[in-house]
């Protein structure tokens, strides 16, 4: 069974996009720590990041630099964190996180709760810079 990130490179499922390659997809996470907090995933549905081949990890790892370096012009921040927790969802991914402070990546934090317009403009705000 298709996992949810598939179906939403799929289309079945709607998200707010931020990049797209052959192998690679970036949308933002609809539960944020962050404005601007978006998830990396490769097409290819695997469960575990480390049980990706070496290629596509590679591969996943620099697709997700060129996104965290437009996600860093668009959204103030002094950093853009990565965390790979792997528990959520079984489907291979990459948190990149804009950071003030350390306890910006806690994950036990209460999430934003956004309106569709604001997840519009972020998504507006990042793709000018890729």
């Amino acid at each position: 069974m298709p996992s949810l990130f598939t179906k939403i490179i799929n289309g079945q499922i709607p998200c707010y996009k931020i990049a797209e390659d052959e192998n690679y997809f970036a949308f933002l996470d609809i539960n944020p720590l962050a404005i601007g907090h978006t998830l990396v995933i490769p097409k290819k549905e695997v469960d575990y990041i480390f049980d990706l081949d070496d290629t596509t990890l590679a591969g996943l790892h620099v697709f997700s630099k060129k996104v965290a370096l437009a996600i860093q012009k668009a959204v103030p921040c002094l950093r853009i964190g990565t965390a790979v927790i792997g528990l959520e969802v079984p489907h291979a991914h990459i948190h990149l996180i804009p950071l003030h402070f350390v306890h910006d990546i806690n994950f036990g934090r209460p999430k934003l709760n956004l309106t569709k317009e604001a997840f519009e403009e972020t998504v507006m705000k990042i793709t000018s810079f890729l």
